[in-house]
Order: C-alpha cells, then sequence, then structure tokens
C-alpha cells in the first residue's frame, strides 16, 4: 500500500502539466508546488488568487498550460484527476480488504432501472411526491398535527393565557404588544415557529432523509437530466433544487457544487424565484389540501413558470453547459437510525438557525408598528395585491415574506382560516408568494456566493415579477372560470 502511495502518478498529460506549472511557480508556498499545480488544474480559485499575489507575472503562463491541458480531454480535468485517485483508493481498498460477494436483490436491481427511464421514472418520482410530500407533510404535519398545536394549544390556551397575564402585569401598551397580542414575539413569533413551521419542517425533514438514505437522489439527478440542460443545469443541480424544498439558504450555499459559474447563477435565480422552502410548501399545502384543484393548478403553474424562465435565462446568461456525471449508490432499504440522526440534527439545526429569525422577525414587525413603517411599506403593497383580486389583508404576508418566506406563508395560513380568501385567491396568492423575493437569510447567503450586485439584480427582477405573475394567473383563472 505504501508503495502504490509513494510511486502514484496520473496520466502522462497531467504529470507534464504538473511539471510546467511547477517551474513556473517561483514564490514559497505552505503546500508543495505539486499540490499548488494540482489545485490550479482544477480550478480551485483561492489558489489562483494566492499565486496571483504572490507572483503575478507567473499567473498568465499558469493560465496557458491549464488551457492547454483542458483540450486534451474531454471531461472536466477536476473529474479526471478524482478520477485517477478514485482508481487509486480502489487498488488499496482491494488490497486491504477481504469481502464476501454479496448476491444484488434481483428486485432492487429492477426498481433501480425504473426508476431512471421516463416511462416509468416520472410515475414514480409523482408517486413520492403524492405519497411523501402531499399526504405526509401536507395533510398529515401540515393540517393534522399543526390544527392540534396552532388551533387548539396555542389559539384556546397559551395564547389567551400569555395576553392576560401580560395585561394584568405590563402597563406599559407598546411593551404589551412587543411580548404579545397580535404581533407579540410569543404570540405570533413562537406561535408560528413552534406551532405552524416546527411540525411541517420536521415531516419533511423526515421524508427527505427517507429518500436520501435510499439513494433515490442520484437517480432523480440521471431521471431529469435531459430537461435540466434545457435549462442551463446538469442533473447535479437536483441535489442544490431539492434541498431548495427543505431551505433556500441552504441550498443556495450548496449551490457552490455545481461545476460552472453559469450553472451557479441559473442555480441561484431558479431557488430564489420558485423553490418554496419546507415550510413554506407545508402551509401552501395545508392551505390548499382542501381544494385539490386548487393544488394542481398551483404545481403545475410553478412547473411552467420554473421551466420557462430557467430556459429564458439559460438563452441570456453566456457560457457552456457542463459535463453531468455522478457516482450513483445501490438502491437500498432505508435504515431507521440513519434516518432518525438526520432528521434530528436537521431539526436541531432548524431550532438554532430559525428559531431566532422569528423571534427577531415579531421584533421588527413590533418596531415597524411601532415607528408607522410597516404601515407604510403595507400602503405601497395594498394596492398591488388589490390588482390581484386578493384583500388588503394579504399585503401582511407579503411584507411579513420578506423576512421570512415561511413567516409570510403562516400569515396566509391565518388569513385562510378566517374564510377570507376563496379557491381562485388562495392559489393566486400561493403562487405570488411563492415566487416573492427571497427571505433575508436567503438573499444574505446569495450575496456571500454571488456578490452584492447580482443578488440585487435577482431580486430586482424577482419583485416585480412576483405581482406581475400573479396578476395574470388571476385573469387567466377569471376568463377560464376554472376555479
Amino acid at each position: 500500500m505504501e508503495n502504490l502511495l509513494h510511486d502514484f502518478r496520473y496520466n502522462e498529460n497531467l504529470e507534464e502539466a504538473i511539471r510546467r506549472i511547477e517551474g513556473l511557480l517561483k514564490s514559497a508556498y505552505r503546500i508543495s508546488k505539486r499540490q499548488i499545480a494540482l489545485l490550479l488544474l482544477q480550478g480551485d480559485e483561492q489558489i489562483e488568487q494566492l499565486v496571483d499575489a504572490s507572483e503575478p507575472d507567473s499567473l498568465q503562463g499558469i493560465k496557458q498550460v491549464v488551457k492547454e491541458t483542458r483540450e486534451k480531454f474531454d471531461q472536466p480535468l477536476s473529474y479526471v484527476i478524482a478520477l485517477e485517485r478514485q482508481e487509486l483508493a480502489s487498488r488499496i481498498a482491494a488490497d486491504v480488504i477481504t469481502q464476501k460477494p454479496k448476491k444484488a436483490s434481483r428486485v432492487s436491481e429492477v426498481l433501480s432501472r425504473l426508476t431512471i427511464q421516463p416511462l416509468t421514472g416520472i410515475p414514480i418520482l409523482l408517486l413520492v411526491l403524492y405519497l411523501g410530500f402531499y399526504k405526509f407533510v401536507g395533510e398529515l404535519g401540515a393540517g393534522t398535527v399543526v390544527d392540534f398545536l396552532e388551533g387548539t394549544l396555542f389559539e384556546e390556551y397559551i395564547n389567551p393565557w400569555i395576553n392576560g397575564l401580560v395585561e394584568a402585569h405590563i402597563p406599559w401598551k407598546p411593551l404589551q404588544e412587543l411580548i404579545a397580542m397580535e404581533y407579540g414575539v410569543l404570540t405570533l413569533g413562537l406561535r408560528y415557529a413552534v406551532a405552524i413551521i416546527l411540525p411541517i419542517v420536521g415531516f419533511f425533514f423526515l421524508v427527505f432523509s427517507v429518500i436520501e438514505d435510499s439513494g433515490y437522489l442520484p437517480r432523480l439527478a440521471l431521471l431529469v437530466d435531459r430537461v435540466f440542460k434545457k435549462i442551463g443545469l446538469s442533473g447535479r443541480a437536483v441535489i442544490p433544487m431539492t434541498l431548495g424544498f427543505g431551505c433556500g439558504t441552504m441550498a443556495t450555499m450548496v449551490s457552490r457544487t455545481l461545476e460552472t459559474k453559469r450553472e451557479k447563477f441559473i442555480a441561484t435565480f431558479l431557488l430564489a424565484l420558485a423553490i418554496p422552502c419546507s415550510a413554506q410548501l407545508g402551509v401552501i399545502m395545508a392551505l390548499l389540501s382542501s381544494h385539490p384543484g386548487a393544488m394542481l393548478i398551483w404545481l403545475l403553474f410553478m412547473v411552467v413558470i420554473f421551466l420557462f424562465i430557467g430556459f429564458l435565462t439559460a438563452k441570456v446568461v453566456p457560457g457552456t453547459p457542463s459535463n453531468f456525471y455522478m457516482e450513483v449508490p445501490p438502491l437500498r432499504m432505508p435504515k431507521l437510525g440513519n434516518v432518525l440522526a438526520k432528521t434530528f440534527s436537521r431539526m436541531q439545526w432548524y431550532f438554532v438557525e430559525i428559531l431566532p429569525l422569528f423571534l427577531l422577525g415579531s421584533i421588527i414587525i413590533w418596531l415597524g408598528n411601532l415607528t408607522g413603517v410597516f404601515n407604510m411599506l403595507l400602503s405601497l403593497v395594498e394596492p398591488i395585491v388589490r390588482l390581484m383580486d386578493l384583500p388588503p389583508e394579504a399585503a401582511e404576508s407579503f411584507v411579513f415574506g420578506f423576512f421570512r418566506r415561511d413567516y409570510g406563508a403562516a400569515g396566509l395560513y391565518d388569513l385562510s382560516s378566517t374564510g377570507a380568501l376563496s379557491p381562485r385567491q388562495l392559489v393566486v396568492a400561493a403562487a405570488s408568494l411563492t415566487l416573492f423575493v427571497p427571505c433575508v437569510a436567503q438573499f444574505t447567503m446569495m450575496i456571500k456566493e454571488r456578490g452584492l450586485k447580482t443578488a440585487a439584480g435577482m431580486a430586482a427582477i424577482i419583485f416585480p415579477f412576483a405581482f406581475l405573475a400573479g396578476i395574470l394567473l388571476n385573469a387567466l383563472l377569471k376568463l377560464t372560470g376554472v376555479l
């Protein structure tokens, strides 16, 4: 094994490129020049910046070597290097591991093939979406569990108790409104986070962990690769897109794993525009679950928007599509321990990262009410909301939605529970809110990953587009009389 590691060399073309780059590197670095050369061949931006700062005169020659080497291969250099390393790892493993031959399950093999063939894979995907997300997350999580926690526990017992306690012991009205009443930290922020969002997120993470542990995600990537290429992405992008249904902030960060800047831009834009986070998705399912027709229209509308805007973006954004390659693990029965561990870890992340944001959101809304800024924002949004044929109270959901997308969706849930929205209005409101600008956390991550100018440009496009799409959808539904 030691000999294998010591004598390991890449193919002739790579080794020649490494030697040429090593010869161009004159400065001293903390790691070997061979490692610097390998990282430069793989397009590592940080190492490129380091070399540029240390010896800018050498960088142009190095870039020429990298360019010439890339032209000798059909695949990206990072893939070629990773493949040769994997082959070495396999040889080392073969020398030190004795494994009994394991007969593959015939059922597993057949099912694996069925999941990647369009004719059978699409119905399987629809079945997963229906049973996993609509029935389990939507009806059970966002319906039964949320109804009990929010409708019974908080509305009938906890909130009245908190309001009575605050009114009895705190004489100053602004402080009362900060802690309790309509927009209080405990009666609104804590209620939204614990009673509405927490069970929805928990049920979603449970389903996602099952899908992830089964090995279905890579097969889904293969299934959608052809469609994704039409919108400038590869099948690999299914991972950040799927994660976007959990948390857009986390998915935007994961988009850095995509091959090219073009793919990263398109993925970030589509995540901000058309992918609802788990909490928002769950609340929308809860809103529309009693109207299956409305649910279907919302789903079809979002798919059309996703594909149409993705197609247009791919035409506008310059660059060439990247090659798609992904290791496909065996399809297996999810292990309960793995599923529970992943779900618990993600729920822990939710409490640590998201709960404080809900409480902060309540404080911001309280300050907005106290200073009049919130009412000013509502007055700006209300006329646009009326153009969508929605009640003026719906403006609050869109203003809330900027602080947290799921916060806005939860506000819409409150409005719907009073019977203030018809099925048509529910679809229009849900579609517009899904397309609305990303929440502060996701927008901050967009700035970090793509830069302030790019993130601001995306938000400037998304904001009017969401309202325009809502207005057009409402007009189309009224014209056709579908709802």
